[in-house]
């Protein structure tokens, strides 16, 4: 396959590693900008280069803004769906809606609009 194809390319950034789970957890609540503790405290395995690597390729995609306040220390990163960020979270909405008919069953997640995941 081309490295220059469509498909090619959105694999290449949904297959890296909680890619799907950080984009999920910004839309959880209904999105708003969000710490990056706040990001890293509720995945607490990924570790704090993979986090940064992550939003800052996520951002350069456009499906994340990020602001900077720098007017006290420590200096506050905060980070936003963008509308093309909000607008992916319906292909992870239909991951899950295709995993619940035919692949992956869990007992929280029976519903389409389960707690866990707020999809």
């Amino acid at each position: 396959m081309d490295a220059k194809c469509t498909v090619y390319r959105t694999a290449d950034f949904i297959g890296k590693r909680w890619t799907l789970l950080i984009l999920l957890e910004m839309y959880k609540n209904k999105g708003g900008w969000k710490r990056y503790s706040a990001i890293k405290g509720k995945l607490p395995d990924i570790t704090a280069k993979i986090l940064s690597a992550r939003l800052k390729e996520l951002e350069k995609l456009g499906l994340v803004s990020k602001k900077v306040d720098a007017s006290s220390y420590p200096i506050k990163c905060e980070y936003s769906l963008t509308p093309s960020g909000t607008d992916f979270i319906r292909i992870i909405k239909g991951i899950k809606g295709w995993a619940l008919k035919w692949n992956i069953k869990n007992k929280a997640c029976e519903s389409q609009d389960c707690s866990e995941c707020s999809i």
